[in-house]
């Protein structure tokens, strides 16, 4: 035992002997550790390069809008605009920053806690976390994979810093809202106020641009916020949170956010549009490439907002009117006909319309074209019902036979381009109408358009300006009114043309407006079976004036102080002011 004790004894002061020399070896290994991985991570941040954002990431939509500026629809890959930050109100800025990170002015590019935290719960199996920065939100959507990695998060970390120590905060925050997503499709500030709201990112009131905020925290989720009770209720909570968090750093006063309302959102998943609007999409992207000389799948791709000539309003009521029994098969049997119907009958060379079967299946078409005289601007541009079982517009492309509707132009020295109008069996109604929209204009011939501007970023690329050259004397256009006006002393006179029991036509105008209205019926194509004419139902003349008077109203009615009786009519006599229903 004694022994034993002298050995413990000598260990002890051994190992007191030796303590500061076994410390200063391991402070030395801790320091050279050190010295390695701050090495290591200057060589590494040096050689990190800030990389190119993703392919997607720079591809934008290409949106659609009204004359009045209301969304119409939009092409592209994805539902994305790129807007400068000077667009975006500085209060929406600063909600985005209450919501995300609210130390983003100040910050380095990252946040050392949410790093840590991220990392453990990757080593550990926890659940993922988030806390990133607004930089390294954006370097991780626009820059990297979101592939959930200790190397990836640590290469996140490297190009965030990197990046906020070579560009201005200013920067980083417009590249991040631009990209980030907020539901319902939407990438980016832009799309998602317009999205949400039905308006441009500028526009956003301070509860918008708040409860866009709140939106970003769990999009998928949030989207539903208006039409989902649960949703809205807990996205209320939050936009409170940051309303309150924006009010404490001073970003809105006191008394803005008092004021502030929970905002209506568009209800949402929307209806579906394609059946109509498409059309006029589609005409307005093929006159919007050949303006800038760019292709259709480029225009689409390239962030431009399109401001088209349609009215929206007009078009829907047209559709409304339309769809009353048009462009859908019909099953009516024959009655009692019409005045128009019986002299249509003897026209058609004696032919009983009672003899013809106009039960079954048969559809009939329906287009209808509204346009500016002497400006060429296109209103309405309704060339059927639904676009996805006939994309093919009877408005713009349809050839209908146009019989008596080109009566008034008989004998008239018609000039470029409409030259070889009477000889013309089968025009389109958009041509058909230009050719009374010409007489309107007291002889002035205007090219139809459907784009009236194109911009980028807040920069105009086009403007259309009317393109206009004489095709008929003011007499003949004169003549022509007189005409038409003198077959009947109805406010409102109405005539038809026909082409035996084919087709209907009826025109519209004054020297405000010119509306035609065409409609045909087929027996619809069966395998291998071509679709081949049919008779129009005895209903066709009361649809046709129906759509003609409905739109005429809604367009006029809608126009700001306008008033077609009040003003001078073309080619009428002096005092008579009606506007002219005619086609025949």
């Amino acid at each position: 035992m004694a022994g034993l004790r002298r050995r413990l004894v000598k260990r002890r002061i051994r190992i007191r002997r030796t303590r500061g020399r076994r410390l200063r070896r391991a402070l030395v290994v801790l320091l050279a550790l050190l010295a390695n991985l701050v090495g290591a991570a200057v060589v590494a941040y040096h050689l990190t390069k800030i990389p190119e954002p993703h392919p997607e990431t720079a591809m934008q939509s290409t949106v659609f809008v009204d004359d009045h500026g209301d969304y119409l629809g939009r092409r592209g890959p994805v539902d994305r605009q790129e807007v400068p930050l000077s667009q975006v109100p500085r209060y929406v800025q600063e909600a985005v920053i209450a919501a995300e990170n609210r130390s983003f002015r100040t910050d380095t590019g990252i946040s050392p806690k949410a790093i840590a935290r991220a990392a453990w719960a990757t080593v550990s199996g926890g659940d993922r976390q988030g806390g990133s920065t607004i930089t390294q939100q954006y370097v991780k959507n626009a820059l990297l994979s979101p592939e959930q990695t200790l190397s990836r998060k640590a290469r996140e970390a490297l190009i965030s810093i990197k990046l906020d120590r070579t560009r201005s905060k200013d920067e980083i925050l417009q590249g991040y809202l631009n990209t980030v997503y907020f539901g319902r499709g939407a990438a980016g500030i832009q799309s998602a106020a317009r999205n949400y709201f039905g308006v441009d990112a500028k526009d956003l009131t301070v509860s918008q641009g708040a409860a866009l905020a709140s939106v970003i925290n769990i999009p998928s989720y949030y989207e539903k916020a208006g039409s989902d009770p649960k949703v809205t209720a807990k996205l209320v909570d939050r936009w409170e949170w940051v309303l309150d968090a924006m009010a404490d750093s001073g970003a809105i006063t006191s008394a803005q956010r008092a004021g502030a309302r929970f905002p209506a959102f568009r209800f949402y998943p929307p209806g579906d549009t394609d059946g109509q609007r498409q059309y006029l999409i589609d005409a307005a992207a093929s006159e919007a490439a050949d303006r800038l000389g760019i292709t259709e799948d480029q225009l689409a791709r390239g962030g431009y907002t399109v401001r088209t000539t349609f009215d929206l309003t007009a078009q829907d009521a047209t559709a409304e009117l339309a769809a009353d029994g048009t462009d859908k098969k019909t099953g009516e049997k024959t009655g009692e006909k019409t005045a128009e119907e019986k002299a249509a009958e003897a026209k058609a060379g004696g032919k009983k319309q009672a003899e013809v079967k106009t039960t079954g299946d048969v559809r009939v078409h329906t287009a209808v074209v509204a346009l500016v005289p002497g400006d060429g601007a296109v209103r309405v541009l309704y060339g059927g019902a639904d676009y996805a079982s006939q994309p093919f517009n009877d408005a713009r492309d349809g050839a209908v036979e146009a019989g008596t509707a080109l009566q008034p132009f008989s004998g008239m020295k018609l000039l470029a381009p409409l030259t070889d109008l009477t000889r013309t069996a089968a025009p389109t109604p958009l041509r058909l109408a230009s050719a009374y929209a010409t007489a309107a204009a007291h002889g002035v011939y205007a090219t139809p358009y459907t784009v009236a501007k194109i911009t980028r970023a807040g920069r105009t690329l086009y403007e259309a300006h009317p393109r206009t050259r004489t095709a008929m004397t003011r007499a003949d256009a004169g003549t022509v009114a007189k005409f038409l006006y003198g077959r009947s002393d109805a406010p409102l006179a109405t005539q038809t043309g026909a082409a035996g029991l084919r087709t209907l036509w009826q025109t519209t105008y004054d020297e405000h407006l010119t509306l035609t209205v065409a409609l045909f019926a087929e027996h619809p194509a069966k395998g291998k079976k071509a679709a081949l004419p049919a008779p129009l139902p005895y209903t066709a003349g009361s649809r046709s004036l129906s759509v003609a008077e409905g739109v005429w109203s809604k367009i006029v009615g809608t126009a700001e102080g306008h008033d077609p009786a009040a003003e001078p009519n073309p080619g009428l006599p002096t005092g008579q002011t009606k506007p002219i229903l005619a086609t025949r």
